[in-house]
């Protein structure tokens, strides 16, 4: 049952899997599997996770908020730390690094009915910054894989959207409710950087350079691998591996589909005439990373199969497993109210995915 809880998407991509070899000739499934794309999304989860380990996040947030006297100042230091980190470590890391520090600081600062509305908007915000850059989510770094997107082509469909969004989000961050603080953020302690941050850094660096094929993806995958073996067993135990066996799952899911004539046909059509909506509807149900892998098959316009999954990463908490990650760390909280949450999330998130969705058809 804690299985079930735990990694239901994992499981349901296994049964996926396992049940489209029915349907199809499984005598070359390998070939479905993105091999670059696993590559890269383990060295990304290793050297973040090794960042992590070095407090850096926390650490940047507790330099950025020392000193600061006012509720919504830290709410959008906060926000927006999170809509930039995400940028760069994925949504997923930026919402595990930065949600808890945000319930831990609004505890110590007395402001604990805060931190529902806090934390629908860092993980709006995650969602949003990661729309911007290849690595910001895993489903960018599929289909920037995929598609051998441009990397200029890629930001300059992207960069836009994300911008204005953030924009959007800022502007909702000021209308939050203002009040003094009652302690000084400076007075609250946080874990020290670890001398290795160095090299995780520079390793992050190796990992960018792959990201946009200036080294080979196989290269980087070696010296990572090779280093967290000898010095960083801690950062393995990081990473996430039921996502990575799920791409594994989907990536097989979508190849055997892909050779069934009458779903390539139906799904060709679909796609051909409503990419965006389709994309952003099957991650509603789906979640947007596996929708990613399911429709790459069916259609060559990337930039509206981009919009559609990152658009689709709003609506219900299912749609990004970003938006399950911050759900899972509020509900584990002791005074922690599902529905006020739940209901803040949906409203938000809707508001996001409408006016979005408008704005896309501009770019």
């Amino acid at each position: 049952m804690a299985l079930l809880k735990t990694h239901l998407v994992m499981l349901l991509a296994c049964v996926a899997a396992g049940l489209s070899f029915i349907f199809s000739p499984a005598e070359q499934w390998y070939r479905a599997i993105d091999w670059r794309t696993l590559n890269l999304l383990f060295c990304l989860m290793v050297v973040v996770a090794g960042m992590r380990e070095c407090a850096l996040f926390r650490t940047l947030a507790a330099n950025l908020l020392k000193d600061r006297t006012r509720y919504r100042t830290i709410a959008h230091l906060l926000i927006q730390l999170t809509f930039l980190l995400s940028m760069l470590i994925t949504n997923d890391v930026a919402l595990l690094a930065l949600t808890p520090f945000a319930i831990y600081l609004l505890d110590r600062l007395h402001l604990r009915d805060r931190i529902p509305g806090m934390l629908v908007l860092q993980t709006v915000a995650a969602n949003l910054g990661s729309m911007a850059t290849p690595v910001g989510n895993p489903q960018n770094l599929f289909l920037y894989t995929a598609f051998e997107i441009p990397a200029t082509d890629f930001f300059i469909a992207m960069l836009p959207l994300t911008l204005f969004g953030g924009l959007l989000l800022a502007i909702l961050t000021q209308f939050l409710k203002d009040a003094p603080l009652n302690t000084a953020v400076s007075a609250i302690a946080f874990a020290p950087q670890s001398p290795k941050l160095k090299i995780y850094t520079a390793l992050f660096i190796l990992c960018l350079c792959s990201v946009f094929r200036w080294i080979p993806d196989t290269i980087t995958f070696g010296i990572i691998t090779l280093y967290a073996l000898l010095f960083g067993r801690s950062a393995l135990k990081h990473v996430d591996y039921a996502l990575l066996f799920t791409f594994v799952c989907f990536f097989i899911f979508s190849g055997n589909l892909a050779q069934i004539a009458w779903i390539r046909e139906t799904f060709s059509v679909l796609l051909e005439q409503h990419t965006q909506a389709t994309a952003t509807i099957a991650s509603q149900i789906l979640s947007n990373v596996p929708a990613a892998i399911l429709l790459e098959p069916f259609t060559t316009d990337w930039k509206a199969l981009l919009f559609g999954v990152n658009l689709g990463g709003f609506g219900t908490p299912i749609a990004s497993l970003a938006s399950l990650i911050s759900l899972g760390i509020y509900l584990k909280e002791p005074d922690a109210k599902a529905g006020h949450y739940l209901l803040l999330f949906t409203v938000s998130n809707l508001i996001f995915l409408m006016i979005l969705s408008l704005c896309s058809q501009l770019f």
